[in-house]
């Protein structure tokens, strides 16, 4: 069968959205590696896939799958993207979508602009939501790396993130350090890493290391994990304008218990159809 598609991408991470409302397949995560390679598949950083919902008072279901296969649970470029889609392709006539994701809900707002306003929800900050190895709930920890120390704050964006502080994100180990504290032991689901160089205390700088793919031009969540990071460290105050190497997001966050909110483009590359 052929499956139609939607390449897609947020400040330049990229996607490949397929739905699944009005078509139907299972799709094998050897599949979704093969079409992410840039050298013989579509290429892209992320599958996302748009599912009928499976709660009344949700309008879709949201998934995200890494270019190795992997699921994950949630991803803000991603979600912004998802928001163009439907309402391009007439899947809804709302503006205010509601989406499951397995990371917990999220209401997504296109505007009149096109850009798109994501409520991420609450940042969860206690290790056990995360999760992360630690015995009390702090604002940095320090964590062992090849023996030496490294101070990273840990924050769920609905996905864990570590958010190391740097003085240059030009300068900064995000090659090396990146997949040394993805992969560490006292994040039990490995983890996103963030670099973030802080600019004033409303414009910072990031890049980030994605579990499951390797640093990308941008990344909705761990942008709102540093927002976060910084915040509660006083060295950002709400809102904050992060730029990426694919681009700018603002977010927005007053604190404890409260939603950070992100908003930031979508745009639609092209779309064909695949063979499965």
């Amino acid at each position: 069968m052929l499956l139609r598609f939607w390449k897609m991408h947020g400040l330049g991470n990229d996607f490949m959205v397929i739905d699944l409302v009005t078509q139907r397949a299972r799709i094998p995560s050897q599949k979704i590696s093969q079409w992410a390679n840039r050298n013989t598949g579509i290429g892209f950083d992320q599958l996302l896939l748009v599912e009928p919902p499976s709660h009344p008072d949700m309008d879709f279901r949201y998934r995200i799958f890494n270019a190795d296969g992997s699921e994950v649970e949630n991803c803000g470029n991603g979600a912004r993207c998802f928001a163009r889609f439907v309402v391009d392709n007439h899947l809804t006539t709302k503006r205010d979508i509601r989406v499951e994701t397995a990371g917990g809900p999220m209401t997504l707002h296109l505007a009149d602009d096109q850009r798109v306003r994501v409520d991420m929800g609450p940042p969860r900050l206690t290790p056990d939501e995360i999760p992360f190895v630690a015995e009390v709930e702090a604002t940095q920890y320090e964590v062992d790396v090849d023996g030496e120390r490294v101070s990273l704050s840990a924050v769920s964006m609905g996905n864990p993130h570590a958010v190391v502080l740097v003085d240059s994100v030009d300068h900064a180990p995000v090659a090396t350090l990146g997949p040394k504290l993805e992969a560490h032991e006292r994040f039990p689901n490995r983890v996103n890493v963030g670099f973030l160089e802080v600019v004033s205390t409303h414009k910072a700088r990031l890049r980030v290391f994605e579990r499951g793919v390797g640093e990308t031009r941008a990344c909705g969540t761990g942008a709102c994990a540093a927002a976060v990071a910084g915040i509660q460290q006083g060295l950002l105050e709400s809102p904050v304008d992060i730029t990426l190497p694919g681009g700018t997001l603002t977010l927005e966050w007053d604190g404890h218990q409260q939603s950070v909110i992100m908003t930031g483009p979508a745009e639609r590359v092209f779309e064909g159809r695949i063979p499965l």
